[in-house]
């Protein structure tokens, strides 16, 4: 296999990236059960017309995400597909961000061409950008998987998601899963991985091969991007500086961060003005980081600022597709020149799922280099729970939703809590706790 650089870049890019309270409220206190859908690996279940999800009708707050046991089953329709039974998922802040409108334009014109202009045709939808499961079918093309396989994936954002009982992917977007992690542990992956190689390889010109004493700075590297990137770069050599806040130190030193400057201590530029200065700058954060980020590079090195933080969306959806596209392209122009007239390449990063890219990733989970960071998991019935949970922010690692039960007899343990059901007591529960719209 390639290096992950040659993987990442064969693979098309695509650029995505009251009543809540009482929501909330109600949910906080009557869904303490658990919610774990078993379905067995056989014909009959990649066969069935609706499945069990959580949808949105509208975009908005938390109050607009729905539970229906109706939403349509996905299947097998071209000989390059895979069609997953979802055993976990989780959750990123590009879902709270879709919930609410986010890309919408572009995404609804990528999912349905003709729907230009069309307003509402996009629902119901169904958010969730990771998932970990076990294949169900396959087209008559897919050579790499078969019924039984575990798999995980990048969902890209213009696909249902994965807070559903199955998922419809292509081959070349799924990945075998590593056999060291759980469902649980691998869903927390696949979006971090596929946007932090996005960003750092096909943006930042780092790969395996060239990493060897390279300085990277990683700003806002709690979060899930953040912890996988400080280990990926680790693993390839790089020594890794990151921004933090100080109760996040502990984890990122953990994960093998070299040097760690606390944002709430005081002046964090000045701080990082006194250090060496730096080949690539991954920037979380956004804001005006880039506005004394890019002295910290080595001019006339090659050095390259990655910001995930791009006004490319926002400007679709505030000024059209036209206008947006042709103002984001003509701010990236600017800003690059600018910047390479003193020395530096600047770049934006975007979320490009690849399932060969995880392949690689795989390997190195299996190898110990990689591992999961999962900071709170939630049952399937408690999913506006878990969306609060992210947007509340200052993350430190990933938000997981239990799907499917993972073990025969083995129930998900939530908080010291633990009981295991049939499917249709699970089934029936749900129906008493999800709220329905």
């Amino acid at each position: 296999m390639g290096s992950v650089k040659v993987m990442a870049c064969c693979r098309q890019l695509f650029l995505p990236h009251a009543r809540a309270l009482a929501l909330t409220t109600k949910m906080a206190s009557s869904v303490n059960i658990i919610c774990c859908i078993r379905r067995n690996l056989s014909s009959s279940s990649s066969l069935r017309s609706s499945m069990p999800a959580w949808v949105i009708d509208e975009y908005g707050n938390n109050g607009v995400l729905r539970f229906t046991e109706d939403a349509t089953a996905p299947s097998v329709n071209s000989a390059s597909e895979v069609l997953i039974q979802v055993h976990a998922a989780s959750l990123n802040p590009l879902d709270i961000s879709m919930r609410s409108g986010y890309g919408s334009n572009l995404l609804k014109l990528r999912r349905d061409p003709v729907s230009l202009g069309q307003n509402g045709g996009e629902f119901p939808i169904i958010l969730g950008r990771d998932v970990s499961g076990v294949v169900v079918d396959c087209g008559s093309g897919v050579t790499h998987f078969k019924p039984g396989d575990e798999v995980w994936a990048a969902i890209p954002p213009w696909k249902q998601g994965s807070l559903a009982e199955m998922v419809n992917l292509t081959e070349y977007e799924v990945s075998h899963k590593p056999r060291s992690l759980s469902h649980k542990e691998a869903a927390s992956i696949p979006y971090v991985a596929a946007t932090a190689l996005s960003a750092l390889v096909n943006a930042g010109g780092l790969c395996r091969n060239n990493c060897t004493n390279k300085r990277v700075l990683i700003t806002g590297a709690s979060g899930g991007v953040g912890t996988f990137s400080i280990q990926l770069l680790k693993a390839w050599g790089a020594h890794v500086t990151v921004t933090c806040s100080h109760n996040a130190e502990g984890l990122v030193r953990g994960l093998g961060a070299d040097e760690v400057v606390d944002y709430t201590a005081g002046d964090m530029a000045t701080e990082l003005g006194l250090l060496e200065k730096f080949d690539v700058i991954l920037d979380n954060v956004g804001g005006d980081s880039e506005q004394w980020a890019l002295g910290l590079l080595k001019p006339w090195s090659g050095a390259k600022y990655v910001t995930l933080v791009t006004p490319f969306l926002l400007n679709i959806d505030s000024m059209g597709l036209l206008e947006g596209a042709v103002h984001s392209g003509l701010n990236l122009h600017q800003k690059a020149i600018t910047n390479m007239c003193n020395g530096v390449f600047y770049r934006w990063g975007f979320y490009a799922p690849d399932g060969p890219a995880l392949d690689e990733v795989s390997q190195l989970v299996d190898a110990g280099k990689i591992l999961p960071v999962v900071e709170a998991t939630f049952l399937f019935s408690q999913v506006p729970l878990a969306f609060q949970k992210v947007e509340g922010g200052h993350a430190r690692g990933k938000t997981v939703v239990t799907v499917a039960q993972e073990e025969e007899g083995t129930g998900v343990t939530e908080e010291e809590g633990e009981t295991s059901d049939t499917s249709e007591q699970v089934r029936e529960e749900v129906r008493q706790a999800a709220p329905k719209s």
